[in-house]
């Protein structure tokens, strides 16, 4: 497997690989620091090599928490995508996986979930049945889906969030950590609190 960031989540990553027997075969990184990522050799990344980039003959992990951009790099790479998911994990075989996702330990995604591409379930979160995670969201530890929740394309559910039934979270949104979502959110919109209210919309 190859990993495209090396910062503190591909740590994460490559521990995840490890205890699935993968191994990371190299990194690259848009700010190389010299540094080997556990004995892994740090390669300059897309923007460096001006627009090319080498043909992989492995699957790639963008291992990159920022979700925007996550999403930038995927649209400037041309790759064959892997999944990284911990052993601890609870996976429905009901569940559908994008390519490119990344489930940490101890995390619960249930029955005819969708959880789209690029997308990061941290740890010990929970996705319940139905819900539809759009690509390149990040689902915070300890965060709790219930059911037939929608949460859109890039946005991110902070640590420990709770999100009722049949919620509806648009594309590019912030959920504070701990806050209690009981409405839809709108896209592009900054919710916290119990109840979570929005306190901003970016235009």
């Amino acid at each position: 497997m190859y990993l495209y960031g090396a910062g503190g989540h591909s740590k994460v990553i490559t521990d995840i690989l490890n205890s699935l027997g993968i191994q990371v075969i190299r990194v690259f990184d848009d700010k190389p620091s010299g540094a080997k990522l556990e004995n892994v050799e740090i390669d300059s990344g897309i923007r460096i090599q001006g627009g090319s980039f080498p043909d992989l003959d492995a699957p790639l992990i963008i291992s990159v928490g920022d979700n925007a951009r996550r999403a930038e790099i995927a649209s400037m790479l041309k790759a064959t995508y892997g999944r990284a998911i911990h052993g601890t994990a609870i996976i429905s075989p009901k569940a559908s996986i994008g390519a490119g996702t990344v489930i940490l330990h101890g995390a619960i995604v249930q029955a005819a979930a969708e959880i789209g591409k690029h997308v990061l379930i941290n740890t010990a979160a929970s996705i319940d049945h139905d819900n539809i995670i759009g690509d390149y969201a990040h689902i915070s530890p300890h965060a709790t889906l219930c059911g037939h929740v929608q949460v859109g394309e890039g946005t991110h559910i902070g640590a420990g969030a709770v999100v009722i039934p049949s919620i509806r979270i648009g594309r590019w949104c912030t959920i504070g950590a701990g806050a209690v979502v009981i409405r839809n959110i709108p896209d592009f919109a900054t919710a916290v609190g119990n109840p979570a209210r929005v306190i901003k919309v970016k235009i």
